[in-house]
């Protein structure tokens, strides 16, 4: 393992030179402290854990020193914000630091967020205050937990620095990891000033480090494309599948390696609601849970429109019509996983179908659900269950179908049953409200509650001892909680 100042740097993105970023040094934050760290993390980076209780771990993510390899830069990129074009966005409060390589020879990008102003900033303060920072690092670490592909969080700083949002708060730096940061908004920005020479080093640089296996196709840029409509419509099916709500699907906060990116209003479902909009300030619901499919595909048609410098068009609308049929896929084989099912039948899709209208009409936690149906044999489980739902003859109309199901699916003990589907069902889910108490925690200068809650999510699919408060039903304050995007 290493210690902080063996940490090695390749900055490839920095060499793109000045047209991509422009050189910041962080403004450092009065009293730096850890909040959190997460070891999953920090293993990304071949760093020891007892790292992060050294002064230098709160100096370095503090923003009060660097590393002499460093080249902190602040990236430009554009971007459709709830369906309008912004010409220019960038970073407006983050900076990348450098990226870093571990000793199996991965690259990670080191972005430091909330690290003061830059030419990007927009009217910002550049600031990011606490509650948005541990937000951010426990949805990080819980998605990755779930096998959901996500940046990663390293840390949290808190601070004494007064930052004023619709109160004074205090200020704080996350530090995210990412093999890129790189998102579909910097292919427009490139696109729509028509800077083609800068367009053709950016596809090129993410096609050899990001996509070197497309380099062998015949249409290399067809085939990079194609691999990012396939990785978009495997995240967005496990968002649906899982029940994640990203809030912000600007084509700006979409990574061009599909995994999830810049959290911000977003939220787990808690009773199962399609329709349901995390972002209060969404109020035309462009992007509530049940648009999130539509919008993936729409954003990727905005990234095709910047590749069409590279690829005919007519080529892209043909992959862009895969997005679909992949998405569907992914989304049903999980979908009859989390049911415990091992075989495919045509008739799986209605099944899964009519289930979320119940739940739907009834109001069932759809956590919870899923995790208790894989408690006990099948029959037994929905009779259980059964009180949860208003409509129960549509409920035992259901049931028949399943348990039936069950019974066609495989030669498979119930205990064999049960594992498999506790190993696709977590028990602990990132709520809304479990969020909120441990901000309230911290904001106070106890950091127990975000620590606990952060390894309590580490293991989502585990029963962990004494954690029984984790694996609730959150109370009536803390249902369908709408966040603002400020942070």
């Amino acid at each position: 393992m290493k210690a902080l100042d063996d940490l090695t740097f390749d900055n490839r993105f920095a060499r793109l030179g000045d047209a991509f970023s422009t050189h910041v040094l962080p403004e450092p934050l009065d009293k730096p402290r850890l909040v959190v760290a997460s070891p999953g993390a920090m293993a990304l980076l071949d760093l020891d854990p007892s790292v992060a209780d050294t002064p230098l771990f709160a100096e370095l993510f503090g923003g009060h020193k660097l590393w002499a390899e460093a080249e902190p830069r602040a990236m430009v990129y554009s971007g459709h914000q709830f369906g309008g074009y912004s010409p220019q966005l960038g970073d407006g409060r983050g900076l990348l630091l450098g990226e870093a390589y571990n000793a199996a020879g991965e690259h990670w990008d080191l972005h430091l967020k909330g690290a003061g102003m830059t030419p990007y900033s927009r009217m910002g303060d550049g600031r990011a205050v606490l509650r948005s920072s541990i937000r951010e690092f426990l949805a990080s670490e819980a998605l990755h937990a779930l096998g959901i592909p996500s940046s990663r969080a390293l840390c949290v700083i808190g601070s004494d620095t007064p930052v004023w949002r619709e109160k004074q708060e205090r200020g704080a730096m996350l530090l995210r990891l990412a093999p890129s940061h790189i998102r579909f908004g910097h292919f427009e920005y490139f696109y729509y000033t028509q800077k083609s020479e800068q367009l053709a080093q950016l596809a090129e640089h993410v096609l050899n480090l990001h996509y070197p296996e497309c380099r062998e196709q015949p249409e290399p840029y067809l085939a990079m494309f194609r691999e990012i409509v396939e990785r978009n419509a495997e995240l967005i099916a496990k968002w649906q599948a899982y029940g994640f709500c990203h809030g912000v699907m600007n084509t700006d906060n979409m990574s061009i390696l599909g995994i999830t990116f810049d959290f911000g209003p977003f939220a787990f479902l808690d009773d199962f609601d399609a329709h349901f909009i995390c972002n209060h300030s969404d109020h035309e619901g462009r992007y509530s849970f049940s648009n999130q499919v539509p919008i993936g595909q729409w954003n990727l048609s905005a990234l095709a429109q910047a590749l069409t410098p590279f690829i005919s068009v007519d080529a892209l609308k043909e992959t862009l019509g895969l997005f679909l049929p992949l998405y569907q896929a992914h989304y049903l084989d999980l979908m009859r996983r989390r049911l415990g099912l091992t075989t495919a039948e045509e008739a799986d899709q209605k099944l899964v179908e009519r289930l979320l209208q119940l739940m739907q009409n009834s109001g069932v936690d759809y956590t919870l659900f899923f995790r208790r149906l894989g408690d006990e044999p099948a029959a037994l489980a929905v009779s259980r269950l059964r009180d949860d739902f208003v409509d129960l003859a549509g409920f035992d109309a259901w049931a028949k179908l399943y348990t039936a199901r069950i019974t066609r699916d495989g030669d498979y003990t119930e205990e064999q049953r049960r594992e498999r589907m506790h190993a696709v069902n977590p028990l602990y889910i990132l709520r809304n409200y479990l969020a909120q108490n441990a901000i309230t925690a911290a904001e106070s200068g106890d950091y127990s509650e975000v620590r606990r809650l952060h390894e309590v999510l580490s293991q989502p699919f585990e029963v962990q001892a004494g954690m029984e408060q984790y694996a609730q039903r959150p109370p009536d304050w803390g249902k369908h909680l709408e966040i603002s995007c400020s942070s």
